[in-house]
């Protein structure tokens, strides 16, 4: 049984435009809740909800740990009016960022010719900081299809390198977590693999990092010998 497991940001597809952190993007989704709100926000409490929003973010506070989007939002919106209806105010908010998605023209023929290949097609994601599970599949519907088990730290309370969520996706298929290949585009993919000591490939689309072992998925084609 051959198990690959994908990350998915910088490896299967991505948020155009949106760096590591979206810190600076914090700001505008806040703006996009207050104007929806009639207006009544302060410039003072939306500054607080972006700092309270910024230690959350776990590439500025690291953590492991998952939270709940309406833990974060709950912290960070309980200084504004009450009444926030916190489902809706945390829609506005990832709607306010203009997200736009692209899966990578490369993808969905590498994941075609892994099923015609015989293999099991897992994700393991961390989805960005206070981004509902359902927000973030909503984005990434044309690969859903092709995903066998899908499994993102929101899913499993864990974010990346904390071995939780690939630990689910051997007992799944109960096989030995050695088993599993592992492809992701970050050093915390690479730390989780070695953890666990399955095979592991950092793909590396925009050819900064010297130590990549893949730029697109053709190189891994060969690789698996497919």
């Amino acid at each position: 049984m051959n198990i690959i497991v994908f990350d998915l940001g910088g490896t299967l597809m991505e948020f155009v435009g949106m760096p590591p952190t979206w810190i600076d993007y914090y700001r505008q989704g806040f703006q996009s809740i207050a104007k929806s709100l009639g207006g009544n926000i302060s410039d003072e409490d939306i500054d607080l909800s972006v700092e309270i929003m910024k230690n959350y973010n776990p590439r500025v506070n690291y953590r492991e740990i998952e939270y709940s989007p309406e833990f974060i939002f709950e912290k960070a919106l309980k200084h504004w009016v009450k009444g926030i209806k916190l489902e809706k105010a945390i829609k506005i908010f990832f709607d306010g960022l203009n997200l736009n998605t692209i899966i990578y023209n490369d993808t969905i023929d590498m994941l075609k010719c892994l099923k015609e290949n015989g293999y099991i097609i897992c994700a393991l994601t961390d989805i960005p900081s206070a981004m509902p599970d359902a927000y973030f599949k909503s984005t990434i519907e044309n690969l859903l299809p092709y995903i066998d088990f899908y499994v993102s730290s929101q899913s499993c309370g864990y974010r990346k390198p904390n071995t939780h969520g690939i630990q689910l996706i051997a007992d799944k298929y109960t096989t030995d977590i050695k088993n599993l290949i592992f492809v992701g585009d970050e050093e915390k993919d690479k730390i989780l693999a070695e953890k666990v000591g399955c095979s592991f490939y950092l793909i590396d689309r925009k050819n900064k990092n010297s130590a990549a072992d893949i730029h697109n998925m053709s190189e891994l084609k060969f690789i698996l010998k497919l």
